[in-house]
């Protein structure tokens, strides 16, 4: 099997983690949203209390980034982190940003109160023991060519340094499928449910590559039982350094989280305004 702390037989009932007033892995679904990169302060304030005026819970914005090639944008750093710092205050929303190094660690949290692990750093085992002796709550992704095994087997790490607030999240998998960026392995989410007993949560936006895709995979996600969503939502789109094909608009987050709640009431389980 190659895991066993993240495995039913461990533990059969499902974890939940609290992050402030918000709650993964209970009853209630968990809506993260915000812009793939922070790029300026103005544009993520307006973001920020755009999204949590429609709904979402947390706040999601990247301030370190890792890319295929090293000329890329890769985040401003600390700034950005202060930049998500002041859009928590105006929001009262907790913030989730990615980790690429471990020697980040005390510095981000400061400023967050969820830590992501990208698909890229999956199998990082150096910062997944790290990251398994901090108090933090950590929301694990899984790489692109990875197993559910080999997810489940990572998430292992991080529970064996004694962090129990493990997040997992699908984001799609590579195949030979070129229509969309990535394909969404919609079977991880029951089969994450019959194996581990951490939430799972759906990444659209990576899976879909496209923002006309992103309502439609959302509505799948919770359908097929994931706990909540991470969605890449900014009020200018199309002028963003980052994933901007990708990312919907605030107007499209506005009109989505009804049609969310609609389906999410349709299968037993409620997503809350924030």
């Amino acid at each position: 099997m190659g895991y066993q702390l993240s495995s039913r037989e461990y533990q059969s009932q499902s974890s939940v983690v609290q992050v402030g007033a918000v709650t993964f892995g209970a009853h209630n679904l968990v809506v993260m949203a915000g812009p793939c990169t922070v790029e300026d302060e103005a544009s993520l304030l307006q973001t920020a209390l755009s999204v949590k005026a429609s709904g979402a819970h947390v706040l999601r914005g990247g301030a370190f980034k890792t890319r295929t090639s090293h000329d890329s944008f890769q985040g401003f750093g600390e700034t950005a982190l202060r930049m998500l710092a002041k859009a928590r205050e105006a929001t009262g929303m907790p913030v989730v940003t990615e980790i690429t190094d471990a020697g980040d660690l005390a510095l981000i949290g400061r400023y967050a109160e969820i830590i992501q692990i990208g698909a890229r750093n999956m199998q990082n085992t150096a910062l997944l023991k790290a990251v398994g002796k901090c108090k933090y709550p950590v929301l694990l992704k899984r790489g692109f060519s990875n197993t559910i095994d080999e997810w489940l087997a990572a998430a292992d790490y991080i529970l064996a340094g004694g962090n129990e607030q493990v997040l997992l999240c699908e984001r799609g998998i590579r195949t030979f499928e070129n229509s969309t960026r990535f394909s969404l392995d919609i079977l991880s989410i029951p089969v994450i449910k019959s194996r581990s007993h951490l939430p799972i949560i759906v990444d659209p936006s990576h899976a879909a590559g496209k923002r006309d895709l992103v309502g439609a995979v959302s509505k799948a996600a919770i359908a097929a039982g994931a706990d909540g969503l991470l969605i890449e939502v900014d009020y200018n789109p199309r002028t963003a350094k980052v994933d901007g094909r990708q990312t919907i608009t605030t107007e499209q987050f506005a009109e989505l989280m009804p049609q969310l709640r609609a389906v999410s009431h349709a299968v037993g389980r409620e997503l809350p305004s924030s």
